[in-house]
């Protein structure tokens, strides 16, 4: 799960690029929480996405469509504020710098990889660890054709921008930000280490991922996004169940009111034991599959 979140933030910091691909067609889960005058859709997303992927369509189109807000994780400020915000929660001019509290090896790893990708070797060298791991991410699925463009918050966006919906966001950026910069250094570091070791095999993961995704396997899904979250229990309470607990008390606190919204969260946040959906079930709320 938290490579998708990885991902997402990398978005933040650095820009991106675009290929053509035939088109696919794709079926995500979509998840619906409803009562006599009110309608939730929960619909999953994946940040980063090849273009020619068909699945803003059919089940996924219809809810939209009903809706009359669209509410994300995030709305994202504008570039510069976003930029000014990055350098100021994830760049540091006083302590040691990143590559001193690393081995050598992964100093190596880190340099090659931003070389490669048309970057100084030194530009995250006074990067917190959680930024240089955000970023270093998503530099291997841009080489294959993953982007931010095509991705689910930015076509979504567009759509709703166009339908004249509302839309809003679950949290600030500098809140979203702040999940990673609130974590100790120690699980900084070793969300770097394990990005730096895991980076050959990010396409793979990746493709696998938007595959589960893309056939609503939302049990598959969960098996390969949570797996790293598994092993660390610190940025699973961080990055995943404090989030979704406070995600289920908004959508709880909405059911209040009257109309149908489309919530789109990255996916693995609607995946798994400690999803969205189970937090909603604690507080006596069904979210029902919807069948497309």
């Amino acid at each position: 799960m938290f490579r998708a979140l990885l991902l997402g933030l990398a978005l933040l910091a650095v820009g991106g690029c675009g290929s053509k691909h035939a088109a696919h067609d794709a079926d995500p889960a979509l998840w619906v929480v409803k009562d006599a005058d009110t309608t939730i859709y929960l619909f999953g997303t994946v940040h980063m996405l090849k273009p020619g992927l068909s699945w803003f369509d059919d089940g996924v189109r219809k809810a939209f469509d009903e809706s009359g807000e669209l509410v994300m994780e995030v709305v994202m400020p504008p570039e510069g504020e976003m930029q000014a915000l990055v350098s100021e929660l994830g760049m540091t001019a006083s302590g040691p710098a990143l590559p001193d509290q690393l081995p050598a090896d992964a100093v190596e790893k880190m340099h090659e990889t931003l070389t490669k990708a048309g970057y100084p070797a030194e530009t995250l060298d006074r990067a917190e660890p959680w930024l240089a791991a955000t970023m270093l991410s998503s530099m291997p699925l841009r080489e294959l054709g993953y982007d931010e463009k095509d991705g689910a918050e930015q076509v979504l966006t567009a759509a709703a921008k166009t339908a004249g919906k509302r839309v809003s966001g679950l949290e600030t950026a500098r809140e979203q930000l702040g999940y990673f910069d609130a974590l100790p250094l120690p699980a900084q570091r070793a969300l770097l280490l394990d990005t730096l070791q895991e980076l050959p095999n990010t396409g793979a993961t990746v493709d696998k991922m938007v595959a589960a995704w893309s056939k609503g396997d939302a049990d598959g899904l969960a098996g390969i996004m949570n797996e790293d979250l598994a092993r660390s229990p610190e940025l699973a309470k961080a990055l995943l169940e404090t989030r979704n607990r406070n995600w289920a008390g908004w959508i709880t606190r909405r059911m209040q009111q009257p109309g149908t919204v489309f919530v789109a969260v990255g996916a693995g946040h609607l995946a798994g034991a400690h999803s969205v959906q189970a937090m909603l079930a604690a507080k006596g709320l069904k979210a029902e599959r919807a069948n497309y």
